[in-house]
C-alpha cells in the first residue's frame, strides 16, 4: 500500500501512517536503496526548526559540564526524560544578525536571520533577506510528500509595515522565507491546520465541512471509521494496534479543538483571536505541536517550522505568575528578579518542547523506530542574551537520531561556528545535492 494512501468516506478523507504488513516489499526496496530524505531503514527522516523569542538567560540555559556526561541545567531539566535523544549545541553563531553599521532591529533580524543566514535589507518596504534552510531542503523533497513543508506559528497578531528599528515588519514576524522578498505565510488556527491536513476539498470546502460538525457534534473520523474496521482484517496485530491508536489521538485532538472553539475565544491586545485558537496559550502551543507530530505520522510533509513567538514578543505569562511583559524583562539590567522571571519563561518553552519531543519517542515509524529516532529537530532563537542583544553562541538544541546519522545524549562546544554550518549538515542528511554554501556557513558542521 502507498504511504500516502487515505480512509475515505461520505466526502472525508485521512490520512494514515505508514503499515509495514502492507508494504513489506516497498520497505525492504527503500532498504536497499535509500532514497531522498529517508533513513538506512527506508523510513522517512523529518527535520524540523523551531524558534522561541527573546534569547534565554545564559547562566540557566548552559549545562556545567560537556560531553555525553553533562546534566542539564536548570532551563534543560524538563527534558530530562529525553535527554538521550538531544544534542546541546554550544558555540553556533549568527553573526550576519549583528547590527554593525545597521544600528538597532535585532529582534527583526533575529527572526529573518535565523533560518536564512544572511544580511538584510534594512527597510519597511524594500524587503531582502534569503531563502531558508527549511524551503531549500522542501524544494530537494518536497515532491515526496503532500505538503512540500508546514508552517506554523503561535503568533495570532501579525503587524505589517515598519516593526522594529525601520525593519519591516515581514522579518520580525517570519522564519521561513520562500524567496529573498518572499516569506512563507504560516498559519496560526491549528483548526485550519488539522482540516488542511485531514478536511476534503479547497480551503472553502473546509470551512463548510468545519461549521456542518459544529452543528452536528460530529467527528470527521465518524465518517470513516467503517473503511478502517475494513482496513483492520488487513492488518497485523501491531499495525491494528498502531491504526487504533492513531486514530484515537487523531480524535482526541479534534475534541481538545472543538472544546477549545466551544468556550470561546479570548480578546488578544490586537483583535478578536480567530476561532479554533485558545485562548490558553500553553494549549494552543501544544495543539501545534500535535499538529506537527500528525504531519510527520502520515508522512503528509517532511520539512516543518514552528514561530513560538516573534523575537520582541512582550507576552506576558500569568500562568506562570508572571505578569510583565516577556521582552521588557529580557531587558533585565542584572535584576536578580528580572532574570529569575526571563528564566522561569525560557523554562516554561521547553517544557512545552518536552511534551512535543516525549510525543515523538512515543510514535512508532514504519520501521519499529520512533519518529524522534528519525526526525533531525532544532530548537532555538536568535538572540543569545536579549538583555545585550548578542548573537553568539546562540541558545540551540538538536533533537533526534537522524536515522541513526547523529551521535546524541551530549552537549557538544563547537567553538565559534556559523549556525549556517549546521544547517548545511542537516541538508545533507536529507538528501540535498549540490549545496556547497549556505548564508555566511564555512563548511558542515562536524562532530555532530
Amino acid at each position: 500500500m502507498h504511504r500516502r494512501h487515505f480512509l475515505r468516506g461520505l466526502g472525508a478523507t485521512i490520512a494514515l501512517p505508514a503499515f509495514a504488513s502492507l508494504a513489506p516489499a516497498a520497505l525492504a526496496k527503500a532498504v536497499a536503496k535509500p532514497g531522498l530524505a529517508t533513513t538506512a531503514s527506508g523510513a522517512p527522516l523529518r527535520t524540523a526548526f523551531i524558534f522561541f523569542p527573546n534569547g534565554a538567560i545564559p547562566s540557566a540555559w548552559w549545562p556545567e559540564s560537556d560531553g555525553d556526561s553533562f546534566k542539564p541545567s536548570p532551563t534543560l531539566a524538563p527534558l530530562d526524560p529525553v535527554r538521550r535523544h538531544l544534542q546541546v549545541l554550544g558555540g553556533l553563531d549568527h553573526k550576519e544578525a549583528v547590527g554593525g553599521v545597521d544600528g538597532g532591529g535585532d529582534h527583526a533580524r533575529g527572526n529573518a536571520v535565523f533560518l536564512t543566514g544572511v544580511r538584510l535589507k534594512k527597510s519597511a518596504t524594500d524587503i531582502r533577506a534569503g531563502v531558508s534552510i527549511d524551503q531549500v531542503i522542501a524544494r530537494a523533497v518536497g515532491h515526496q510528500t503532500r505538503f512540500p513543508s508546514l508552517e506554523l506559528t503561535c503568533d495570532v497578531v501579525r503587524n505589517s509595515g515598519a516593526c522594529d528599528s525601520g525593519y519591516a515588519c515581514a522579518y520580525q514576524h517570519n522564519i521561513s522565507w520562500r524567496s529573498a522578498s518572499m516569506p512563507m505565510a504560516a498559519e496560526p488556527n491549528p483548526r485550519m491546520v488539522f482540516e488542511r491536513l485531514f478536511g476534503s476539498g479547497d480551503r472553502g470546502q473546509r470551512i463548510a465541512n468545519l461549521r456542518r460538525r459544529q452543528a452536528e457534534q460530529h467527528s470527521v473520523l465518524d465518517h470513516v471509521l467503517e473503511d478502517a474496521r475494513g482496513m483492520q482484517r488487513r492488518l497485523g496485530r501491531r499495525d491494528r494496534d498502531k491504526l487504533d491508536e492513531y486514530l484515537t489521538g487523531v480524535r482526541e485532538i479534534e475534541t481538545r479543538i472543538e472544546r477549545a472553539e466551544r468556550l470561546g475565544s479570548a480578546k488578544d491586545p490586537g483583535g478578536d483571536t480567530p476561532p479554533g485558537i485558545p485562548s490558553d496559550h500553553a494549549q494552543h502551543i501544544q495543539l501545534m505541536y500535535d499538529m506537527m507530530v500528525l504531519a510527520f505520522q502520515t508522512d503528509s510533509t517532511r520539512v516543518a517550522s514552528l514561530l513560538l513567538a516573534h523575537d520582541g514578543s512582550n507576552r506576558s505569562f500569568p500562568e506562570i505568575g508572571i505578569p510583565e511583559g516577556h521582552h521588557d524583562l529580557s531587558h533585565h539590567f542584572n535584576s536578580e528578579e528580572k532574570i529569575r522571571k526571563v528564566a522561569e519563561i525560557d523554562r516554561w518553552y521547553v517544557v512545552q518542547f518536552s511534551r512535543f519531543l516525549k510525543r515523538l519517542e512515543q510514535t512508532r515509524d514504519v520501521d519499529g523506530r520512533s519518529l524522534l529516532d528519525n526526525s533531525m529537530i532544532v530548537y532555538g532563537g536568535g538572540n543569545a542574551d536579549a538583555n545585550r542583544h548578542t548573537h553568539s553562541n546562540l541558545p540551540l538544541v538538536l533533537a533526534g537520531g537522524g536515522g541513526g546519522t547523529l551521535n546524541p545524549g551530549r552537549f557538544v562546544q563547537h567553538g565559534s561556528k556559523p549556525t549556517t554550518n549546521l544547517f548545511l549538515s542537516l541538508a545533507d542528511r536529507m538528501g540535498v545535492s549540490g549545496l556547497e554554501r549556505f548564508g555566511d556557513s564555512t563548511g558542515r558542521l562536524s562532530g555532530i
